[in-house]
C-alpha cells in the first residue's frame, strides 16, 4: 500500500470512529469535552457533527475517480482545518477546557495533514511500496 492510500484510509478510519461515537453517544462525547451532557442544543450539534463526519469519512472508502477523489481530500482539507481552528479559539476563549481543547486542536491538525498526504502534495515524499 502507498503512503497516499495509507494516509487516506488512516483519515476515514478517524473520521468514522470519532463520528460514530458523537452521532451514537454525544452525551459521552459531550462529558469528554467538559461540556454539561443535559444540555439538548448540545446533543443535537454533537449528532449532525457525528452525521458529518461518518459521510465524509465513508467517502474516502467508497470507489472514485481521480478528480472525485481530489474534490473529496481537498474538502476535507478545508474542514479539517476550520475545525482546528474552532477548537484552537473554543480553548483560548475559555469555551472549552485548555486540555480538551488543544486534544481536538490536535486530531483536526492531524487530519488536515492526512489529507495532504493523502493528495500527494507538490514535493511530497516518495510513495513506499
Amino acid at each position: 500500500m502507498d503512503v497516499r492510500t495509507a494516509a487516506r484510509r488512516s483519515l476515514a478510519v478517524i473520521r468514522l470512529v470519532n463520528g460514530a461515537a458523537a452521532l451514537l453517544a454525544p452525551r459521552v462525547m459531550a462529558r469528554r469535552l467538559g461540556a454539561d451532557p443535559g444540555q439538548p442544543a448540545l446533543v443535537y450539534v454533537l449528532r449532525m457533527f457525528g452525521v458529518r463526519t461518518v459521510v465524509i469519512g465513508a467517502q474516502l472508502l467508497c470507489p472514485a475517480d481521480a478528480d472525485e477523489r481530489g474534490r473529496q481530500l481537498r474538502t476535507g482539507t478545508l474542514i479539517h482545518a476550520s475545525d482546528a481552528l474552532a477548537a484552537a479559539r473554543a480553548g483560548r476563549e475559555g469555551l472549552l477546557p485548555r486540555r480538551m481543547a488543544a486534544a481536538a486542536t490536535a486530531i483536526s491538525t492531524v487530519n488536515v495533514a492526512l489529507t495532504l498526504v493523502a493528495r500527494g502534495r507538490p514535493g511530497r515524499l516518495p510513495d513506499v511500496r
